[in-house]
């Protein structure tokens, strides 16, 4: 039976001090190891895989969880944000009259390079993979889409200033009926009316309204009339309506943009001052 301390000798109670003391300083020295060790953890990439990527002004590093999603992935996300996302094919875009002589001079020039970008830009989207996620599998979708309709639209463009009878066939009749009817009908006072109140709509968001109109009334006296009509109403009118019956909402765009940042579990961003 153990004695009480009043019965120990004074060395035996020195001896026994040290040894609570022993223990209870390696119980300390335990604990701090243990918290600086996870401090030390939390501050590695350890099993993450590194992502470098390069946005509008940043330069990113990110790092993912090779168990939750991979690289290809990874990479067909970004494809279809910062690559896909605009700028598919060349512009030939129709301001003046020289424009509009080049474009139907060298038509058939464009459609083939015109087809050649298609062929080689949709073997690469479609044959990207992305994270079996509602966002993207919605994303690549809706990308695909935007793309089989842009390049619809390039094309229909450049044969309807030739021949813009040809847009009665187009995909986008009976979104944009109004432009179409106007361009293609043989009545030609008709394309006139619909190219007088295009202009004086347009004319409302310009700084100076009354310059709008009096260059219009100054093509409508131009022996070129028809054509300056044409430009404004295909290359106006028709095309950014057709352009914008399948663009996304811009403000969806920023959120994916956000998510996919977040795919990191950390992430590093080198940005130059705006």
């Amino acid at each position: 039976m153990p004695k009480p301390s009043c019965c120990y000798s004074i060395y035996a109670l020195k001896a026994l001090y040290r040894n609570k003391m022993k223990k209870l300083l390696f119980t300390l020295s335990f604990a701090l190891s243990a918290m600086v060790s996870g401090q030390k953890t939390s501050g590695k990439t350890g099993n993450l895989v590194l992502y470098s990527y390069q946005t509008f002004n940043c330069d990113n590093k990110g790092y993912f969880d090779p168990k939750k999603y991979k690289k290809e992935e990874i990479d067909g996300i970004f494809k279809l944000l910062y690559k896909f996302n605009s700028g598919l094919f060349d512009n030939h875009t129709v301001f003046k009259l020289p424009d509009l002589e080049d474009v139907r001079k060298n038509k058939n020039i464009y459609l083939q390079q015109l087809e050649k970008q298609y062929q080689e830009k949709k073997k690469e989207l479609y044959g990207i993979q992305v994270i079996n996620l509602p966002e993207w599998t919605k994303l690549r979708r809706k990308t695909i889409q935007i793309f089989e309709n842009e390049y619809q639209l390039k094309k229909e463009e450049l044969i309807a200033y030739s021949d813009p009878a040809s847009l009665k066939n187009s995909r986008y009749y009976n979104t944009c009926k109004e432009y179409i009817d106007a361009v293609s009908s043989p009545d030609k006072q008709k394309m006139y009316a619909v190219w007088k109140n295009f202009v004086e709509a347009k004319s409302k968001d310009n700084a100076d309204p009354q310059s709008v109109i009096d260059k219009f009334k100054a093509q409508l006296n131009d022996p070129k009339k028809d054509d300056y009509a044409l430009i404004q109403l295909i290359g106006f009118g028709f095309y950014n309506c057709a352009n914008g019956s399948f663009r996304p909402d811009p403000n969806d765009e920023g959120t994916l943009y956000e998510k996919f940042d977040k795919l990191f579990t950390k992430l590093k961003q080198d940005c130059d001052e705006p």
